[in-house]
């Protein structure tokens, strides 16, 4: 009987395969890898001298160091501006330690945490910054021995030091989310002048902004419904209300108001040819006109505001009713001219009977028990 253990440890079969080695190896590497962030060397010797301070629990140096890679190099005594979750993730700790951390460093006499600013003017607090002491930054080096400036103390107000962030800062992207403004959808200055006739009706101009994105989300433009709906929307009760159901409605109100423009323009190209036609029979007054055939003939009054119409074969003179435009039309297309010679008739410059109207008179005469008489041409 052998005596000797077969399986040892190192020894047989037992190796991993190459694959379980280069999960592990990329486990390996991914759990030591570090922020590439280049420090200058003012910032990186205080954020080791920060971390080596006697006398400090390791949390209260955690978040020191922190904050030395934090703040301004060239403004030590400015305000740091950091937000929590920063300081929390450069210092490794939670929420509760970091405040128990800021605890311990404001009774060390090395940061001063002041009281939440207040905007007067408009009612709203502002925010609270941390501010490094004296103190603190000799110990981190920031200042080679040099005296605090008269603007970093507590008695005096932060409007000077928090003019404006410094841009020679460790790590710029901390101001990401400093200024909101940046990152926000800016809104035009002013309302457009098609649509400033609503504020007359109560909309202000955050809501009227508002309804030209939901008009644009669906498909449409506020302008267009406004146009369109004028007449109705200065009329109801609630315009608000009505406006916002309209710019959710399925109707094309861009169809609408190309119509009524196409309307619109018609009826000013209307007017205008209505306008050229009174201008032109004006110029004509007072002269005759006949048909290229020479049958019918036109006369036009001196005023120029009526028009007589005589055809030949009949001998009967009849008033022309809204003749203007239809006549000029006719001039200019060269279907009438101007009469050059007029015949001029014994019966007072009028036309002549034909032998039908005699005829006609005279049954007239018979029916109405009147003699006949002896007619003159």
């Amino acid at each position: 009987m052998s005596i000797a253990q077969r399986f040892v440890a190192g020894e047989g079969d037992a190796h991993p395969q190459i694959s379980n080695s280069v999960e592990t190896d990329s486990a390996a590497l991914t759990a030591f890898q570090c922020d590439a962030t280049n420090l200058p060397w003012v910032i990186f010797r205080a954020a080791f001298r920060a971390s080596h301070i006697e006398g400090l629990p390791h949390r209260a140096r955690a978040l020191l160091s922190a904050l030395a890679r934090t703040v301004d190099a060239g403004r030590p005594f400015a305000a740091i501006f950091a937000r929590r979750e920063l300081l929390t993730g450069r210092a490794m700790q939670s929420m509760r330690t970091l405040y128990r951390s800021l605890d311990d460093l404001e009774a060390a006499g090395l940061i001063e945490r002041r009281a939440q600013g207040r905007y007067v003017e408009a009612g709203l607090f502002g925010r609270s910054y941390l501010h490094l002491t004296q103190t603190a930054t000799d110990l981190l080096g920031l200042t080679e021995n040099r005296p605090a400036p008269a603007e970093s103390r507590i008695t005096e107000p932060e409007t000077e030091s928090l003019a404006r962030p410094s841009a020679t800062m460790a790590d710029g992207a901390i101001y990401k989310d400093l200024s909101p403004a940046s990152f926000q959808k800016r809104q035009s200055g002013q309302v457009p002048a098609d649509l400033q006739r609503l504020q007359g009706l109560g909309f202000s101009d955050f809501l009227i902004f508002k309804l030209m994105r939901i008009a644009r989300e669906n498909g449409k433009r506020l302008s267009d419904v406004v146009e369109v709906t004028w007449d109705h929307l200065k009329q109801a009760n609630r315009p608000i209300n009505y406006l916002g159901a309209l710019v959710r409605n399925p109707v094309d109100f861009g169809h609408q108001l190309r119509q009524k423009h196409a309307d619109r323009q018609q009826a000013q190209a209307q007017s205008d040819r209505r306008q050229e036609a009174e201008a032109q029979t004006r110029h004509l007054a007072g002269q005759t006109f006949e048909s290229l055939a020479g049958d019918v003939r036109y006369t036009i009054d001196p005023t120029g505001d009526q028009m007589s119409i005589c055809a030949l074969e009949e001998g009967v003179v009849r008033q022309a009713v809204n003749w203007k435009q239809r006549f000029v039309q006719a001039l200019n297309a060269g279907r009438i001219r101007r009469c050059l010679s007029e015949a001029v008739t014994p019966n007072g410059g009028k036309a002549p009977l034909t032998e039908l109207a005699r005829g006609h008179i005279a049954s007239l005469r018979s029916v109405l028990g009147m003699r006949p008489v002896a007619m003159r041409n």
